[in-house]
């Protein structure tokens, strides 16, 4: 699962940079249109149902005014309809064009040197961009009448004329990286969207949250370019609709997403206006489909509060996450130092194409925001993939503390119900097997010597016996009637002394080191059988040269006691049974010592806990509570 997300989290990465590549390489190598530049030519004011004549064509007729590409007369006039006047260089080679990259209107007519209409458009929509390539042969002037209802209107930037088929090629990939762009982030968005399926509810609202942020911002990419609205101009209101509802969209899934992504908490302030957001996304909706179905009477009304306030609220939304973004990216967070950087490309582009487009009185075309988009987004896709990332280790982890409470349970369950069968039978047991042995041995004095051998072997299997029901009820019974302060150093000293000699027959070395400042609370003939019986195992599993070294060190308020030796070692299985009732790796034992000694460490509230590699050796780390001396205490108490 965890490959998965970072193989698809690669993979959407990939995308995105190849994308971006894509974009950028064909927004710089593209070809621009050639030929000769017009940067100047005529117009004037017209009425909007005046027809053209052979004068104005001409320039015959009075009040024609000089403009260029410099001089914005896009934005001014008293009328609707503007006149204007394009005299055409000489010299053009077969079928000529000229190609008028932004000419403003909704209702465009272009007329050739006999008046003939060689172009018309007309909009009943509120987008106004036009670009116009008009087939010219032996003309000398051309005319043009633009109408628009919005009061901006004519041609802005410089015009070229050339060879037709040359300016058809620049016409068409003019607008081609809008369609690259938008057509990428919808894919994109579909195969997420395809995807969420497959995620858990957890990582579910981040990964959709980011799914209609791309779609949003492909359907603007798309429904903000002129090429749509110059080859489909019917559906002009439809395309409107769908730009101002993807926009509508993004602002709170923006926000929802950063929420999400930083573990803001349900409380926050980002909440509160990520609520304020889809009640205004709402209004601006309602006021769209309204304007929209009363044939833009309500423009008045709706302008100011969809476009004039909506720009002031997606302002204060890039103000107030580059602020939380700050907060995060101090505490050295990298989802934060990332979002940081997609974001700080984008906010930059965003706000000084804001402030620009408001200065210009909302003149400027805004195009710099979908570059800045495509790096935010790489950034918003590498947040994703580490949130996914970090949401899986954390299920992994909880998987794994599951599964060893669950055995810890399993477990101790075992050691209930034995301890509750040892209780009720070890008394029965213990009491015939003190008579059987007291008659064997009255009987084992009365036989020769043969018989008496007999006897002997039957004394040392009741004397085993007698040894297994000490062990269940010790096992059953570990709490520690007599409580004390114990020294550690000194219990290890006598348990030194006491399995030493037994180390040796085994060609092995025992080495004990404990400092003397080492207390604990417990019962020092139960702790001395836990360690006997840890060690014992310890012995028993040495090779020839062995050495088993013992050492204690108190940290944190816990007293540790490591018993380690180089023995045969145990595989990852047979580690995580120790402790069960009769699992054994020797061929005569019960698997009772080890489950006595856990049962006396518990008691004295430790733990135990082993670490083995086959081959290598196994290491035994006991952990109990740390206490201070009897004298430290009298001296605690009398100051």
């Amino acid at each position: 699962m965890r490959q998965a997300i970072r193989r698809g989290t690669i993979l959407l990465l990939l995308s995105c940079a190849l994308l971006s590549s894509v974009i950028l390489l064909y927004a710089f190598y593209r070809t621009p249109p050639t030929g000769q530049t017009i940067d100047r030519w005529q117009y004037k004011w017209a009425e909007p149902g005046e027809e053209p004549t052979e004068a104005e064509l001409a320039g015959e007729t009075g009040g024609w005014l000089t403009a260029g590409s410099r001089s914005n007369v896009a934005a001014g006039g008293n009328t609707g309809a503007i006149w204007i006047r394009v005299e055409l260089p000489e010299g053009g080679e077969g079928e000529s064009g000229l190609y008028i990259r932004t000419l403003y209107g909704h209702r465009i007519t272009a007329y050739d040197q006999h008046l003939d209409v060689l172009y018309e458009s007309s909009r009943n929509h509120g987008f106004d961009v036009n670009r116009v390539l008009l087939p010219v042969r032996d003309n000398t002037a051309l005319l043009i009448k633009a109408e628009s209802a919005s009061g901006r209107i004519g041609i802005e930037g410089d015009m070229t004329f050339g060879n037709y088929s040359q300016l058809l090629r620049a016409y068409t990939a003019e607008d081609m990286d809008d369609l690259i762009f938008g057509g990428a982030f919808l894919l994109a968005s579909a195969i997420m969207l395809f995807c969420a399926s497959l995620l858990p509810s957890g990582q579910l609202r981040r990964w959709l949250s980011l799914s209609v942020i791309m779609l949003a911002l492909g359907l603007m990419a798309l429904t903000y370019s002129p090429i749509l609205y110059t080859l489909h101009g019917h559906c002009g209101y439809l395309y409107r609709m769908i730009f101002d509802l993807a926009v509508y969209t993004l602002l709170p899934a923006f926000t929802y997403f950063f929420e999400h992504a930083f573990e803001t908490g349900g409380s926050s302030f980002l909440e509160k206006f990520r609520k304020f957001q889809i009640g205004y996304s709402f209004l601006c909706l309602v006021l769209t489909i309204l304007n929209y179905s009363l044939d833009n009477k309500l423009h008045p009304i709706q302008y100011p509060i969809t476009v004039t306030f909506l720009g002031a609220v997606i302002a204060f939304q890039l103000l107030v996450l580059v602020g939380f973004c700050v907060r995060h990216a101090v505490r050295r967070e990298r989802n934060a130092i990332l979002f940081a950087c997609g974001f700080a490309w984008l906010a930059s582009l965003s706000l000084g194409e804001l402030v620009w487009y408001y200065a210009t009185s909302a003149d400027y075309p805004l195009g710099l925001w979908k570059w800045g988009v495509i790096g935010f987004v790489l950034s918003l896709t590498v947040i994703l993939g580490r949130r996914l990332a970090c949401d899986h280790h954390r299920l992994v982890q909880y998987s794994r503390e599951l599964e060893k409470f669950n055995r810890y349970l399993q477990k101790h369950e075992k050691l209930e119900i034995v301890s509750e069968l040892t209780a009720s039978v070890a008394h029965e047991v213990r009491n015939p097997l003190q008579v059987t042995r007291g008659f064997l041995q009255l009987l084992g004095k009365r036989t020769d010597s043969r018989e008496r051998m007999y006897v002997e072997m039957a004394l040392a299997e009741l004397d085993r016996a007698a040894g297994i029901v000490s062990d269940f009820l010790a096992f059953a019974r570990p709490e520690l009637e007599d409580w004390r302060i114990l020294k550690l150093s000194d219990e290890l000293l006598r348990l030194e002394s006491m399995l030493a000699p037994m180390a040796q027959l085994q060609g092995a070395k025992l080495c004990v080191d404990a400092p003397p400042d080492l207390y604990i609370g417990g019962h020092s003939a139960k702790l001395k059988q836990a360690l006997i019986n840890i060690v014992k195992n310890s012995i028993e599993a040495l090779k020839e040269r062995g050495e088993i070294r013992i050492w204690a060190y108190r940290r944190e308020g816990d007293v540790y006691v490591h018993i380690k030796d180089n023995g045969t070692g145990m595989s990852p299985e047979e580690l995580a049974r120790l402790g069960e009732p009769y699992f054994s790796n020797k061929t005569k034992g019960t698997g009772l010592g080890l489950m006595v000694a856990f049962r006396i460490v518990e008691a004295m509230q430790g733990h135990i806990e082993y670490r083995s590699e086959k081959g290598v050796g196994t290491e035994a780390i006991l952990r109990f509570p740390a206490v201070e001396a009897e004298e430290d205490r009298e001296a605690e108490a009398a100051g």
